[in-house]
């Protein structure tokens, strides 16, 4: 008889699962690259480029993958197992659970780092280190940081703390709990700072950088850029969508649900560009991409803005909510196989496996400072696990998505956990996750490769 509810527990409404799938989508790379890439490559001709790949790639493999979760209803791992036995096909398949529960645990050992960063320049900014700093302060602020091991450490513990305290509580007590709290608050904190900087910063002109039409900026390589954020954005191929996926009721429409997820990332992502841009321009400051933007660049912003302290300290709140979010998702996968397959309580499953990408972290902690010259053919911990997960793994896990959903699994169980009938909106899905996902993430595939 087939699963009605995973043995986790479900969540208690469909808001909450569009809550939760957004807050794993919603990470670091929304805020500090998404808005860089919109600007550098044609503004607003860019978002219509993006928002296109969104809903020819992004949307349907979201779609696929909570369709796999909710049928199965258990770990991706088990999951995957379940549903190639039921379409006759081979255990094999279980590996690509496997994938997606390895691919998040890897993330999270050098994400909860990163985050970390975040955390200690919220005490960075309560603490008014930003007032009057200057390029070489703030360079210097950012150094200090990553170059203490022993610093470091504290705040990627803290963060792993963090992240299992909330896994630990259960879907109920505290995956749901908490992105009632946090993705609600992330959304005001956004707002708060748009409208900061619409009053104190260069709004104009940070509106015409992301928002700006300039449509002979789109080469073939901001297709390509498109395409891979249309895919990396929305936490796909690691086991945290299918996870989620998996506690969602009988009910809910996962069409519906996925489209909800898909334009509240896009529309976190373009605020966050509202937010930042207007400060940078105003202080005079050149708009630099990723983390030289957060850590640098936007702490000289606010030191020389009025309420600078106040928001800036808003601001890292709202990374460190962003992080959090997404951290406790690629938790979830590896505890809901340990609770299934080694009957671990779940407490001791969340700090087992925080305990595990706490340690493998210390790898990712050390490559920015006594390990910065590369311990593995000249590449540090934290180089080999971003380029293995974010180049192989997720695209992989992401296309083989496609190929199980589209190609070998039944169209009556498809059709029938999508509950979607012979559509015109059906068709248009089932045409997109055979034939056209596929495709993009293979081109996608080749790029990060360096093959294209």
């Amino acid at each position: 008889m087939r699963r009605t509810q995973s043995i986790h527990g479900q969540w208690s409404s469909r808001l909450v699962f569009v809550l939760a799938a957004t807050g794993s989508a919603v990470g670091l790379g929304n805020i500090w690259k998404f808005p860089y890439i919109a600007g550098e490559n044609g503004g607003g001709a860019f978002v219509l480029l993006y928002l296109g790949c969104i809903f020819a790639i992004g949307l349907p493999i979201m779609i696929a993958e909570i369709m796999l979760g909710r049928r199965g209803r258990q770990s991706p791992i088990n999951t995957m197992s379940t549903l190639a036995r039921e379409e006759g096909l081979t255990p094999a398949w279980s590996l690509l659970g496997w994938m997606g529960v390895v691919t998040g645990f890897l993330i999270l050992s050098y994400y909860s780092v990163i985050a970390g960063w975040a955390l200690a320049y919220v005490f960075h900014a309560v603490g008014g280190m930003f007032e009057g700093i200057g390029a070489d302060e703030a360079d210097g602020l950012f150094v200090d940081l990553i170059s203490d091991p022993a610093q470091l450490m504290l705040w990627h513990t803290l963060f792993m703390l963090l992240t299992v305290v909330v896994v630990a509580r259960g879907v109920r007590s505290g995956l749901e709990r908490a992105v009632e709290v946090m993705v609600p608050g992330l959304v005001v904190i956004l707002l708060a700072l748009v409208g900061y900087a619409a009053v104190e910063g260069h709004f104009a002109t940070g509106f015409q950088f992301l928002f700006s039409a300039d449509f002979s900026r789109l080469n073939a390589n901001a297709v390509l850029t498109a395409m891979g954020h249309a895919f990396f954005t929305l936490s796909l191929g690691m086991g945290a969508i299918m996870v989620y996926g998996s506690y969602l009721a009988s009910r809910a429409s996962i069409a519906t649900t996925s489209f909800m997820v898909v334009i509240a990332d896009t529309v976190v992502a373009l605020l966050a560009g509202l937010a930042i841009f207007p400060i940078v321009f105003a202080a005079g400051l050149e708009p630099g991409q990723g983390p030289g933007l957060i850590f640098k660049t936007l702490p000289i912003a606010f030191g020389q803005m009025p309420g600078g302290t106040f928001f800036g300290t808003l601001f890292f709140l709202l990374l460190v909510f962003a992080a959090w979010t997404s951290s406790i998702s690629l938790v979830e996968p590896a505890v809901a196989w340990l609770v299934e397959n080694r009957g671990m309580q779940r407490a001791w499953a969340s700090i087992v496996t925080g305990a595990l990408a706490w340690v493998l972290g210390v790898g990712t902690v050390l490559s920015f400072n006594l390990w910065s010259e590369g311990v593995i053919f000249g590449r540090t911990v934290f180089d080999i696990l971003d380029y293995a997960t974010s180049n192989v793994l997720l695209p992989l896990g992401g296309l083989l998505i496609t190929l199980f959903a589209g190609w070998l699994m039944s169209r009556a169980s498809v059709s029938e956990e999508l509950a979607l009938g012979n559509t015109v909106l059906f068709r248009l899905w089932y045409f997109l996750v055979r034939f056209v996902a596929p495709v993009g993430i293979f081109i996608v595939f080749l790029n990060v490769l360096g093959i294209l």
